[in-house]
């Protein structure tokens, strides 16, 4: 049996340093201005234990501690608070993983590291989070919402980001118990502040410990620095081939893949629960492969609650795919990616320059394919640029020479071009994945590689004006100086319309995407339940979260912009002839919805769309 991990206690007690703490929030809440200089002299005029700082997230809790249902306590935590940028989108991002699985895919780029759930790597931040926990739901969701907590920010709206492998390659009854669990974490998050006796995370001994795989490869113990030293292992008989064997060696592997299920009631009456829940899952973002995508999957996802469905496209050139051993075309691709806005997801797409067969200018030409082709044109993208990683199948290419990694210049010219390319209604979410320089034998591991290449734009005279580059983010508004604007363009076999609210500098407040489907094909992939109705795919208003029911002047997300947005929407539909329109709402959203005049229906919300909106919202 493996042994018990022993998880990490946040033992620090506010009372025990209850006149230090004091004089510091004290300090704090008086100042006129406050800047991190001046919490840098406070806390060395007020050490810990005589010896030692206070940490933010101390503070934080402190302050909760001495001055429990203090009015100010938003004021003094926005003084305080620790990486703000993570909830300036306008949620919490809450990233999980799924255990170590089997994956259809053969791609020869792919890190395998057996510990991890395929193309994951153990060195990895994330990763390394969901090893602690052992890959459970439960505990990594909670435990995130716990960090974000301690450090300040609200977890009100929660977006549930759920990545490891392929996730339609998983058996259906784990991945209903693994969303499930992730819903029951939200809905118990409240009741487990500071009830350190019925800690959910105080005990756990896991039945599987994944960290073994890399030590028992082959049976043979490996000493812990030689964290790659099972690549030989896997090349030789392939990750998905160790990760079955070492799983159906285990003594109690089967026993834990029984109890990794849940029916469909299970998880339906967890939804309900987190439609008031103090922590609403607001998104609910999933990953699969265009060849694993079909209508009985994606009506899958959205019965799970899903609202984005990240796709890895990786290439739109048939060739490149091929040689590295993609296993599906450019054509699946664009049937995936017409599937899923027919059916009002929001689409993230995956595209990798550098891979075999590719060269920076062919890079270049391949973005552009991705929004010049209707059928494609994803509304947010993640760049990866192809890194080299030793278990992967593409090191035996580099040896034989038959392909390096891009110099630096040539990495920025396609970056570069790829920032100024992405049209306003695309959101670049990364142009680099969070691989440690560790893990990369060879190329870039530039780790401020957006903004190095952003720099650049600049200094080329181009404009980024992807949605992220526009974030208002904590900038305050005034929703009387913003500006409606409309972008129209087709996709799918139907049109889009992305509305946006901005500044006079072209910030960006608040976003809507609304589909008008065309009548011709709509029988063959849409449902029944979206025959004949206009799609509200997306609603986001930017600024940092503020938690339900609060108002703050000058923060985006509580002047109405959804609201707005949404009444104008309704305007659109009507005028383009549709009688009704649905919205692909979240569970943490359906009751927002509901005041403004929508009824459930078996997967989506709708209303008419020549009513005017109800009064309150």
């Amino acid at each position: 049996m493996a042994a018990t991990i022993a998880p990490k206690r946040y033992s620090f007690e506010p009372e025990a340093h209850a006149a230090e703490l004091d004089a510091i929030i004290g300090a704090i809440e008086s100042a006129s201005r406050f800047e991190e200089r001046d919490l840098e002299n406070l806390l060395r005029r007020h050490p810990k234990d005589g010896r030692g700082f206070f940490s933010k997230s101390e503070l934080i809790r402190g302050y909760r501690a001495l001055r429990p249902g203090s009015s100010g306590e938003q004021a003094f935590v926005d003084r305080v608070r620790m990486k703000p940028v993570r909830t300036r989108s306008g949620v919490a991002p809450v990233t999980v993983l799924t255990k170590p699985f089997p994956c259809p895919g053969r791609c020869i780029f792919c890190p395998s590291d057996v510990r991890m759930p395929k193309s994951y790597l153990s060195s990895e931040p994330g990763a390394q989070r969901a090893a602690e926990h052992q890959f459970d739901p439960f505990r990594q969701t909670l435990s995130r919402l716990r960090s974000f907590r301690h450090t300040g920010h609200p977890v009100d709206k929660v977006e549930l980001i759920v990545l490891g492998g392929t996730w339609s390659s998983y058996p259906e009854a784990y991945r209903i118990w693994f969303v499930l669990r992730c819903f029951e974490a939200m809905n118990r998050f409240a009741e487990t502040l500071g009830s350190a006796a019925a800690d959910p995370l105080a005990h756990f001994e896991p039945v599987v410990d994944f960290r073994e795989q890399g030590e028992t490869v082959e049976g043979a113990l490996l000493a812990p620095a030689a964290a790659a030293g099972n690549d030989a292992a896997v090349r030789r008989r392939g990750y998905n081939q160790v990760v079955s064997d070492w799983t159906s060696a285990h003594p109690r592997a089967a026993d834990q893949a029984r109890r990794q299920t849940a029916s469909w009631a299970d998880l339906e009456r967890a939804q309900r629960e987190n439609e008031t829940a103090a922590a609403r899952c607001v998104g609910l973002s999933l990953e699969t492969r265009p060849d694993c995508l079909d209508r009985a999957e994606a009506l899958f996802m959205r019965r799970l609650g899903a609202t984005k469905v990240q796709i890895g496209v990786q290439s739109m050139d048939d060739d490149v795919l091929a040689l590295n051993g993609r296993g599906h075309d450019v054509a699946r691709t664009r049937r995936a990616v017409g599937l899923l806005r027919r059916m009002g997801f929001k689409i993230q797409a995956h595209w990798m320059p550098n891979l075999l067969g590719s060269t920076p200018a062919k890079d270049c030409e391949d973005f552009d394919r991705l929004f010049d082709d209707p059928e494609l044109r994803p509304d947010e993208l993640k760049v990866y640029p192809c890194s080299l990683i030793e278990s992967a199948e593409l090191m035996a290419y580099h040896r034989r020479g038959d392909w390096r990694p891009y110099d630096r210049a040539e990495l920025l010219d396609v970056l570069v071009h790829s920032l100024g390319a992405t049209p306003r209604y695309c959101r670049l979410t990364r142009v680099i994945r969070d691989i440690p320089g560790t893990d990369i034998v060879t190329g870039n591991r530039t780790t401020n590689l957006r903004q190095v290449a952003e720099a650049e734009t600049s200094a080329r005279g181009l404009r980024c004006r992807d949605i992220r580059a526009r974030e208002v983010g904590g900038r305050p508004v005034d929703p009387r100086r913003l500006r409606l604007r409309r972008t129209d363009y087709d996709a799918s076999g139907g049109r889009e319309v992305f509305l946006e609210f901005a500044t006079a500098e072209d910030r960006i407040a608040g976003f809507l995407r609304l589909r008008l489907p065309a009548p011709a094909g709509m029988e063959e992939t849409s449902l029944p339940e979206l025959a004949g109705k206009a799609i509200i795919r997306e609603v986001h208003v930017y600024g940092a979260v503020v938690g339900l029911g609060e108002r703050e002047k000058g923060r985006s997300q509580h002047v109405g912009l959804g609201r707005r947005l949404i009444a104008e929407a309704l305007g659109i539909a009507a005028g383009a002839g549709f009688e009704q329109v649905a919205v692909i709402s979240s569970v943490g959203t359906r009751e927002y919805y509901r005041r403004l005049g929508f009824e459930d229906g078996e997967l989506y919300q709708h209303r008419p769309a020549r009513e005017p909106l109800e009064a309150s919202s």
